[in-house]
């Protein structure tokens, strides 16, 4: 079973700590794919066009080992990353230890250890809000939430090419049409976003899609990518928690 397939699973089935294998068993290559990912910050500008962290608490829910905890400390007053997985925990925390406004908690996106009505902003990247089954966590950011605050959502695009096709070849029954519309029922917007990701070696590339795909569909990428690029495209959703009355 594929890396992203295991981690939708698990979402729908309703499990507490989803396993994200890629993360969790080769942290180091991990690391290597943070580092390529989104090389000309496109992400980051959509996001900083869509909510203003600085000076505002942030949560960071599936943090992992704490890459992106670094970016919003530059400006917020306050950044909490919370993971599941204790080794990753620990390797976030080491990662933020010089950073005395950053800090580091484990648990669920389904159990926030957070008060009520403590954040401005809650973001998650590539982590349990894939879609049905993602309803306990969507509660939960609205309780973190103050109101007026936003949630915000990064997850990878299976419409763009050619990263969505490797996707779907180890996704065959993943519908982006439902997923598409599970979010619009509950009120979010969405941006698209094209991103070029960019290797140093061959190798590095070679590791990261290893780790991301089955056998087979790695295999069938180095063939299709001849040098160091590749073109992923991203969602980028969010909803407002309302300032009146009480999401229902």
């Amino acid at each position: 079973m594929s890396r992203a397939r295991e981690r939708i699973a698990a979402v729908r089935r309703g499990v507490d700590t989803l396993p994200s294998p890629n993360i969790w068993h080769w942290p180091e290559v991990y690391e290597v794919e943070n580092r390529a990912q989104d090389v000309d910050g496109e992400i980051w500008r959509v996001l900083a066009g869509l909510v203003d962290w600085t000076g505002r608490d942030v949560a960071d829910v599936g943090c992992g080992d704490g890459f992106h905890l670094p970016r919003f400390a530059t400006t917020a007053r306050r950044v909490v990353g919370v993971e599941p997985h204790p080794p990753l925990v620990e390797r976030a925390r080491a990662r933020v230890a010089e950073l005395p406004t950053v800090e580091v908690l484990a648990g669920a996106a389904q159990r926030l250890p957070l008060p009520d009505a403590s954040v401005d902003v809650v973001h998650a990247r590539t982590a349990y809000f894939f879609g049905p089954g993602c309803e306990p966590g969507l509660a939960e950011a609205d309780r973190v939430l103050r109101p007026g605050g936003r949630l915000v959502i990064v997850d990878l695009d299976v419409r763009h090419r050619p990263y969505g096709d490797w996707m779907l070849a180890d996704l065959p029954s993943y519908d982006p049409r439902e997923i598409d519309e599970f979010f619009a029922r509950l009120g979010f917007g969405i941006r698209h976003v094209p991103t070029l990701w960019r290797f140093d070696s061959r190798a590095q590339l070679s590791a990261v899609l290893r780790i991301e795909f089955s056998a087979a569909v790695a295999a069938r990428a180095l063939t299709e990518i001849p040098g160091l690029t590749v073109p992923v495209g991203y969602r980028v959703l969010y909803r407002d928690k309302p300032t009146g009355l009480v999401r229902p």
